[in-house]
């Protein structure tokens, strides 16, 4: 799945690339190549298969009781609708999270390290925001009772859809801009420089824009293809896979260097 994925987005940036100075094998390809091995097939299953364990031992037998709600018996398209709305309303949070949290920037910030926007570079993340997304993440399908196999279909359109948002495509979706995040929009969210009028960022949305539109937390028109992207003295930032996931101490990026605390 996530080779296809991959394949279909190169083959869009060869063909219509937005930014024409970059390369098909643009700066740090290769790292988040790795990255994407990593954090999509090694992480799960060095990292993911013990909070599961866990979890299921703590709540696993307590679930159907805990229940609110159960979608298991609804129609297909209702589970996974709803299921993904979930989903990326509480990603939207912890991605926010992220930004505010002196703590969690540390690690998200290795994210945010990317200088040119591609595809792959939608998996370049800290080992850390797997068990981040995934423990906070599944706090609200605790209290639902829904088909597992529907969240395997919630998370093939959540990687769809980020891969193509940080692939170089000049795409907005044209009215959906306003539901589903895109391209253009999320170019912002890695600006080097925070857009005036936001502090810690802006378009937090994973899949959905919808979300920055109603926490007025988006910015909207079409940014320079050639936007700096990055953050403050990211020269002082490591370039590879090893320094970057250990560099949780240091340098230090202070509010008044990088904008984010």
């Amino acid at each position: 799945m996530l080779l296809g994925l991959s394949a279909i987005a190169w083959a869009f940036e060869t063909l219509r690339p937005w930014r024409i100075n970059q390369g098909n094998f643009r700066k740090d390809f290769g790292l988040d190549a790795f990255y994407s091995v990593f954090n999509f097939f090694l992480a799960p299953w060095l990292f993911l298969n013990l909070v599961y364990q866990f979890s299921d031992k703590l709540v696993g037998h307590h679930l159907e009781a805990a229940s609110f709600i159960s979608v298991a018996s609804s129609p297909g398209w209702v589970q996974i609708t709803l299921l993904f709305f979930i989903q990326d309303f509480s990603h939207y949070w912890i991605h926010r999270l992220l930004h505010r949290v002196p703590f969690l920037w540390r690690y998200h910030r290795v994210h945010h390290s990317v200088e040119e926007m591609g595809f792959a570079a939608h998996l370049r993340y800290h080992w850390m925001e797997n068990l981040i997304y995934r423990s906070l993440g599944a706090i609200p399908f605790y209290f639902i009772g829904f088909s597992p196999l529907d969240l395997f279909w919630v998370y093939l359109i959540s990687i769809s859809i980020g891969h193509l948002n940080h692939s170089n495509l000049k795409l907005t979706y044209g009215p959906l801009r306003w539901i589903i995040n895109h391209p253009v929009m999320h170019l912002w969210h890695h600006a080097e420089t925070i857009p005036e009028g936001h502090r810690y960022g802006v378009n937090y949305g994973i899949s959905l824009s919808l979300w920055d539109m109603i926490f007025k937390t988006g910015v909207w028109h079409t940014p320079p293809a050639e936007l700096k992207l990055g953050f403050k003295n990211r020269d002082l930032f490591p370039n590879d896979f090893i320094n970057q996931n250990l560099n949780l101490l240091g340098p230090s990026l202070s509010l008044s260097e990088d904008q984010r605390p």
